[in-house]
């Protein structure tokens, strides 16, 4: 756990959360000396990692937290430690069953305690949850484990009150966001579930929290002038690079040679399931030890091939974005990915997976300006329009009606119903209560069609601007080191030296003329017509500027100048 330097915290306020600044902090407090003890006694980590003692002490004494750190840079670490501090559970919501019993796993190997953890979920036997439930009820387990659709249910928050948590975790944290590359929608709930727990102190963790992701972040979950932690982003150690393509053909042929000639082992990340098997068995023919991943394969075999790469009995994963959460090989030397990426945020999730152990590792973007129409369908998504009319005519007796009642009376899934209720809460034409779910006034069908179009269609818009950011780390000849790290809200930055553009130099040819730009990266700027933003990345003839309405937007930025369209808030 000791030794991981470079920590990094933006500037700014938000949403009145302050962001601390992590290197050079000289507080040394009881609490920190007690978060120290426990890491040495209960867990045997030497030592903490920056930024990881100041986010412990923050959430013991009481504030809400919103912690965002590079994959593999000891998240867990703060609320296992916070939660051995503090009274009552810590509950601890995790988007994926996997993932859940990994962190019970390893929290009952460290401690020696087969109570310490519980989880609570579909894929358990009624009898293990009961167990479960009655370990957190005598007070022997100091966490639990959930999924967030576990916190839709009546029993499940009932229980939970009764525990009183003295901390709600939850992991994963961009799913609650619109504006993230993985959102959930039933995190969208998770703010009303965490009121009725009395609010207790709330730590938010992702690896994936650009500027906008925060803020929506600290909205939705209801964090109170929450102390916000950035940091890990930079991974020096990694060589970044994109290599562009005329032809798909000629694409393919080059990742394979590329991932057969590197140091093994690695990943390679695809865009579809098909392509998965079909590249792992030309790998296997070329010599490699390869297995496909994908999420259309049974349960039984994800967790093989993911044993299988863990313990070293495989040279290459072939993946989908499904192969990720939870990954914990600290000798990957590679991450090819042969499609482009629905977002910066994913992508750079992805490539963190490499070069875990400070060695030299390589993350190589495979890319073809066609491939963005492939996202693009990928993104497409339309509202059921039957499914809106029944469910709002099943709410339209005016009482709050359980989730499992109006599965029933609406005669929709309680699959695709989680799917509906979010778009109808998003629009704000159904609330959440104690007692279940009520329209807020009586709507007319075609209204509420409408309305959740508009979501849907600001959804569709949301997607199409990540991609657009992508698009811009692809094509951009600055350093891609330094894109990244604006884009996370590292701002000022040097060329890394480390990137495919830092050796042909371009880098920093453009570092220069982008020194006398005017526009500050996390600047806030005014639109005329898309309102307040935030400056995302500035380049010699272009600016990012991320707009809520309309989210982000690559401008000229000679029109800029010109006309006057962006003015600081």
């Amino acid at each position: 756990m000791n030794g991981c330097e470079g920590w990094v915290a933006s500037a700014g306020h938000i949403l009145g959360g302050t962001v601390l600044k992590v290197n050079g902090s000289s507080h040394s407090t009881d609490v920190r000396e007690r978060a120290a003890e426990v890491a040495r006694t209960v867990f045997g980590w030497p030592s903490l990692r920056p930024g990881q003692a100041e986010a412990v002490e923050a959430v013991v004494e009481g504030q809400d937290l919103l912690a965002v750190m590079a994959t593999g840079y000891g998240k867990s670490a703060i609320y296992q430690i916070a939660a051995h501090l503090l009274e009552g559970p810590a509950v601890v919501v995790s988007p994926l069953i996997a993932l859940q019993a990994d962190q019970v796993r390893h929290l009952a190997e460290r401690t020696h305690d087969d109570e310490e953890a519980v989880a609570v979920n579909s894929s358990q036997s009624a009898s293990a949850n009961r167990a479960a439930w009655e370990s957190v009820a005598s007070g022997a387990a100091e966490f639990v484990f959930l999924a967030p659709e576990q916190l839709a249910k009546e029993e499940v928050l009932e229980r939970l009150e009764q525990a009183r948590p003295g901390l709600v975790v939850v992991d994963e944290a961009h799913c609650v966001s619109a504006w993230g590359h993985d959102f959930r929608p039933d995190y969208l709930r998770l703010g009303a579930a965490i009121e009725r727990l009395g609010h207790p102190r709330v730590l938010a963790l992702t690896a994936t929290g650009s500027a906008p992701v925060r803020d929506e972040i600290v909205e939705r979950l209801g964090m109170r002038s929450p102390r916000i932690i950035v940091g890990g982003f930079d991974r020096p150690n990694i060589r970044l690079a994109v290599r562009r393509h005329e032809h798909d053909h000629e694409k393919e042929q080059a990742v394979l040679e590329q991932v057969v000639g590197l140091e093994q082992p690695g990943l390679l990340y695809v865009a579809t399931r098909g392509d998965t098997e079909r590249l792992a068995d030309v790998l296997s023919e070329r010599g490699l030890r390869a297995a496909a991943y994908h999420g259309g394969l049974k349960a039984g075999e994800r967790r093989e091939v993911h044993r299988r790469f863990s313990d070293g009995e495989l040279d290459v994963a072939v993946a989908t974005s499904a192969f990720g959460m939870g990954i914990d090989k600290a000798d990957v030397r590679y991450v090819v990915h042969a499609d482009i990426t629905d977002s910066v945020d994913s992508y750079y999730q992805e490539v963190g997976r490499c070069g875990r152990d400070g060695e030299p590792a390589t993350a190589t973007l495979h890319y073809r300006q066609e491939d963005l129409g492939l996202r693009r369908f990928f993104a497409g998504g339309k509202a059921d329009h039957a499914r809106v009319r029944s469910v709002t005519s099943a709410l339209s007796t005016g009482r709050p009606t359980p989730a499992g009642d109006l599965a029933e009376s609406s005669g929709v899934s309680a699959r695709a119903l989680t799917g509906v209720l979010n778009l109808l809460i998003e629009a704000e034409l159904v609330r959440e209560e104690a007692d279940g779910f009520t329209l807020v006034r009586k709507v007319a069908d075609a209204e509420a069609i409408r309305a959740v179009d508009e979501v849907v269609d600001r959804r569709t818009r949301i997607d199409e601007s990540r991609l657009a950011m992508v698009r811009g780390f692809a094509e951009t000849l600055r350093c891609r080191r330094q894109y990244l790290l604006e884009y996370f809200g590292d701002a000022g930055t040097e060329p890394c030296g480390n990137c495919d553009t830092c050796e042909s130099g371009s880098a920093y040819e453009h570092d220069d003329e982008d020194a006398t730009s005017g526009f500050r990266v996390d600047e806030r700027v005014e639109h005329p017509e898309w309102g307040e933003g935030r400056v995302m990345s500035v380049e010699d003839d272009r600016l990012t500027v991320f707009f809520e309405s309309v989210g982000y937007k690559v401008l000229s930025r000679e029109l800029v100048e010109e006309k006057g369209l962006l003015a600081p808030e």
